[in-house]
């Protein structure tokens, strides 16, 4: 987990628990407020899919877990993308003489103690998720029925779907992310003695 973010140039840090849990709360509470001011706005019917583009904007930024960026580490252990070098003589040519130094090949793996806690934070978060699928199916099998005593109100059966399916969406791209950051002790800063 990386202990800091960079936001337009500007480094925050997020070593501490209390820090990192006041992020969570508001990523959340944003979306909340989003997802309910688009649907005054226009009833999802345009403001849908740009609240999934902001979510995984969210992901990207400050999360990370499924996406580079963000304060956890990506999931998948896979090496970053290879930065494209000029050929030594080319760049003799062109007269860069300051190479770039190669990385770390290991730094983008998860170590044990990593990969446990990535696998136990999955394990909860899609229990909560498992469990969220339940209202959705409980809907729809009530509109199979079609009770007297139900009616949706203002919303459609379909915009009544969808608002669920997207917060099930929202809690399995964020979910594993937000339970690391919370759950995460505060870290240890390795400042140089001035």
């Amino acid at each position: 987990m990386r202990a800091e973010l960079v936001l337009m140039g500007k480094r925050v840090d997020m070593a501490s628990r209390d820090r990192r849990r006041i992020l969570v709360v508001l990523i959340y509470a944003t979306m909340a407020a989003t997802v309910t001011a688009m649907w005054f706005v226009d009833r999802w019917h345009t403001s849908g899919s740009y609240l999934f583009w902001l979510m995984l904007l969210i992901c990207r930024l400050f999360l990370g877990g499924y996406y580079r960026g963000g304060l956890v580490k990506p999931f998948n252990n896979k090496p970053p993308r290879q930065t494209l070098r000029p050929h030594p003589f080319l760049a003799l040519g062109l007269r860069i003489y300051n190479p770039i130094p190669p990385e770390d090949d290991r730094a983008f793996l998860n170590d044990e103690r990593e990969l446990q806690q990535r696998d136990h934070a999955h394990y909860q978060a899609y229990q909560v998720i498992g469990l969220a699928l339940v209202i959705p199916w409980f809907a729809s099998y009530l509109r199979m029925l079609k009770p007297s005593w139900l009616a949706w109100g203002a919303m459609s059966a379909d915009q009544v779907y969808f608002g669920l399916t997207f917060a099930i969406l929202l809690l399995f791209f964020t979910l594993p992310q937000a339970i690391l950051l919370w759950s995460e002790p505060d870290m240890e800063q390795d400042f140089p003695d001035t």
